[in-house]
This record gives C-alpha cells, sequence and structure tokens, in this order.
C-alpha cells in the first residue's frame, strides 16, 4: 500500500493500480523449515467453482467457517494444527500443498517408505478434492551432507526404490541435491526427495520446493498438448489430400467452378472450426513448455556424474512431445493458408468468367441497341410519310370546301404543291424535338 501522505501528493489512482501492484505479491513462496513433508496435489477446476473448493476447504479441522470470499484472490494459506495447507486457484488447475514435518520412518536411510498414511489430514480428504487429478508429488526435504554426493545419491536410489533416478546439484555452489524418477506409485504419487545441508534457509527451502513442484506441474500441462496433436494428424492428412485434388481440378479445369467452390468452402469451413478448437491448446503448450524451461533455468543445475538432470531428462523427453504439436500447429495453419489461396485462385477464376460474361452481355445489348436504333430511324421515316399523309389530306379538305365556298382554287393543285413543304415541316419538327431529347439527357 502507498503512503497516505505520498499517495494525497499524487493524481488519482488508475483503477487498476492496487490490484497490479499487489500481483507480484499474489502468490508468495512458502517458508518450509526442514525437514519437512509436502504433498502435493494438482486437479484441472474445469467446471468446479471456488464455491465447491470452499466448501472442501471448510471440512479441515477448525475452518468451518471459512467463507468464499476469502478465496477471490485465487490464493489461500491456513494454518492447521500440526501442519500448514496451501491453496492456489490458476485458469486451468488448482493446486493444494500441505506442509508438514517429515516422519521419523521417512528419513533418508528409510527403504521405499511410503508417506501417504502418515498425512495428518482427515481420512479420504485429498480423494475428495473437487476435480480431476493432474499431478500428485510426495516431496521430502531434508538436511545431509553433501561433501560426497555420491554417498547421498546411494542413500537416495534405496528411497526411491528400484527405478532409476535423475539427480542434480542445484545453484552455482551445488548448495542442494534433488532426486526423483519422474515414477507414478500406487498410491498415484511420484516422489521427489531433496537433500540440503544444514545452513539452508527457510525461505530458500521455500523456493526449491516451489520451483521443483511447478517444473512437474508445468510439464503435464504442456504435454496436453500432444494428445490432441496425434488426433489432428488423421484429419490434417485427409484434408490436405483433398485440397491437393481440388488444387488439379482448378488446374486441369476439370470440373465445375460451383462443385469445386462448394468442395472448398466445405474443407475450408472444417479447417477453421478444428483451428477455432485448438488454438488456445496449443498456444498453451507453448507457454507451459516455456514456464517450464524456466523453472529448470532457475534451479542452476549442476550434474552429477552417473545421473541425468532434468533439464536433460527433459530435454531427451518433453522436446520431442513439444516438437511435435509445434509441428501440428505450423501444419494447421499452413493448411489454412493454402485453402485461402486455392479460394483466392478459384475466385479469381470465377471473377474472370464473369467478366468475360458481362463483356459478351454488354456486346449483345449494343447490337441489340444498334438494331433499335436502325429500326427507330426506319419507324421514323415512316412517320413523317404517316404524319405528312395526314397533314396533306387535311389541306386538301380545307382547299375543297374553299372551293365549295366560291374560292376560285384548284384543291388537288395546291395541296400537290404544297406536299415538298410539308415534308420538310414535318422532318423539321422532328428534328427538333429529338435534339431537346438529347439536350435534357
Amino acid at each position: 500500500m502507498v503512503p497516505s501522505a505520498v499517495h494525497h501528493a499524487l493524481p488519482t489512482d488508475d483503477p487498476l493500480r492496487l490490484e497490479l501492484h499487489n500481483e507480484v505479491h499474489a502468490r508468495p513462496s512458502a517458508r518450509v523449515r526442514l525437514p519437512v513433508l509436502i504433498i502435493y496435489v494438482a486437479v484441472f477446476n474445469a467446471g468446479v467453482s471456488r464455491e465447491q473448493e470452499c466448501e472442501h476447504l471448510s471440512r479441515l479441522p477448525g475452518q468451518s467457517d471459512l467463507d468464499v470470499g476469502q478465496l477471490r484472490d485465487n490464493f489461500l494459506r491456513l494454518r492447521l494444527s500440526g501442519c500448514t495447507l496451501k491453496w492456489e486457484r490458476h485458469t486451468e488447475f488448482t493446486r493444494y500443498s500441505i506442509v508438514q514435518p517429515l516422519p521419523e520412518a521417512a528419513a533418508l536411510g528409510a527403504c521405499d517408505p511410503e508417506l501417504l498414511p502418515h498425512s495428518i489430514l482427515p481420512t479420504d480428504w485429498l480423494a475428495g478434492i473437487p476435480g480431476r487429478t493432474l499431478a500428485a508429488i510426495k516431496l521430502v526435504m531434508l538436511h545431509g551432507d553433501l561433501s560426497s554426493p555420491g554417498v547421498s545419491l546411494d542413500q537416495a536410489r534405496t528411497w526411491m526404490g528400484e527405478h532409476t533416478v535423475v539427480a542434480s546439484l542445484m545453484g552455482n555452489q551445488g548448495h542442494s541435491m534433488v532426486v526423483t524418477d519422474f515414477m507414478l506409485r500406487p498410491s498415484g504419487f511420484e516422489r521427489m526427495l531433496v537433500v540440503a545441508p544444514p545452513e539452508t534457509t527457510d525461505t530458500r527451502a521455500g523456493r526449491i520446493s516451489q520451483r521443483l513442484l511447478e517444473v512437474e506441474t508445468y510439464r503435464i500441462m504442456a504435454l496436453r498438448g500432444l494428445p490432441v496433436a496425434k488426433q489432428l494428424a488423421g484429419f490434417l492428412a485427409e484434408s490436405e489430400r483433398q485440397l491437393a485434388e481440388i488444387t488439379a481440378q482448378l488446374e486441369n479445369k476439370s470440373t465445375s467452378d460451383q462443385a469445386l467452390l462448394d468442395t472448398l468452402v466445405a474443407l475450408a469451413a472444417g479447417v477453421e472450426r478444428v483451428t477455432a478448437e485448438n488454438t488456445y491448446r496449443f498456444a498453451a503448450t507453448r507457454a507451459y513448455d516455456a514456464l517450464v524451461a524456466q523453472r529448470i533455468a532457475e534451479l542452476r543445475e549442476r550434474p552429477i556424474p552417473g545421473t541425468q538432470t532434468i533439464g536433460e531428462f527433459m530435454q531427451r523427453r518433453l522436446s520431442p512431445a513439444m516438437a511435435t504439436v509445434a509441428a501440428t500447429a505450423q501444419r494447421l495453419a499452413s493448411l489454412s493458408e493454402r485453402v485461402s489461396r486455392a479460394s483466392a485462385l478459384l475466385r479469381t477464376r470465377v471473377d474472370i468468367a464473369t467478366e468475360l460474361q458481362n463483356h459478351e452481355l454488354l456486346a449483345k445489348l449494343t447490337r441489340g441497341q444498334d438494331l433499335q436504333l436502325r429500326l427507330q430511324s426506319t419507324v421514323e421515316g415512316l412517320s413523317i410519310a404517316a404524319i405528312s399523309y395526314y397533314v396533306v389530306s387535311l389541306l386538301l379538305y380545307v382547299g375543297k370546301a374553299g372551293k365549295a365556298a366560291g374560292l376560285p382554287i384548284n384543291p388537288e393543285m395546291a395541296v400537290g404543291a404544297l406536299i415538298p413543304l410539308v415534308l420538310w415541316a414535318v422532318w423539321r419538327t422532328i428534328r427538333r424535338i429529338h435534339d431537346k431529347l438529347h439536350a435534357e439527357h
């Protein structure tokens, strides 16, 4: 929190300032006092509400008054009798970490100890955690002499059981040793062992435990993209085959444009659907893989002769899976781009064909207009003759009426003399009408 005296001297806070400032303190590292047993469970929380998780946490001794409002920051630490429980909710999973003193029977010299019965939690509380198990680890951290790492490693192999172990010294000065085998026991838990010198501080032990547990959690989350990539292999192969056929038909012009368009639209719709369904998963895989690499780098491992380090193990086992996911994501993106290019080619061909059809239609319209113009000229000529005939007839009747009235005229001779003038006058009138119509347009 900003001191009030300084706070009042500043402009008004941005609405998100306090939330963003406190984000770096949202999930503080635990202080772990050795020797210790950490029981860690991470579950997928899809479909699991905070209310359900709060209700389950309230079953712990002395937590019956727990309120869901206490879970709004996605982090909660509960101090119970004999242990500490840390709850953390993330976007896709929720983590539960129970930190308790190490049982005496589980010390470094023990032979494949089963640690879960030593948990001081209520019976079946772990099994009742809402969600589906993502990772479950029993991490033991204890003091030991690392002046001879080989001796401690031999004891750790006995403690791990009949499995090939992965081990390394951690820190620039090799301040502690981690041993694991990444194997699931019948209880459903993996097992990790950290041997640290007596001078190891509680804060350092907390950071070590957090990094190791996150490495395994993020490894599993990163691998969630692998089954998706494998499932898409058949779809991608079939879609690429269809696209190749469409492209060949487009090149050879062996299929109508409408049929090609229908097939291409169906293919594009399928590709876009699959892309929309899996883009988030592939992006999350890249992000989790980067987190794994970052946490391993923070361990600053030093090799122990005869064993693989965690980084080497991940390089050999995780990298091929991540390469498969990355290749599938790239293949899907490339397929979408090629479908778009094929659509553009087909659209271009259709546009050219449409332009040719429009050109032919315009040519037909032009020819029709020419014919119509010639026909109109012919009709106009006939119209001049017809109008002139009627005018001459009217004049003839007028002449006959004048003769009957006693005028000294010959109607036939007079009208015959006026015929050229009538024709010219009718023609001139029609021309003036044409000129006026053209002027208006």
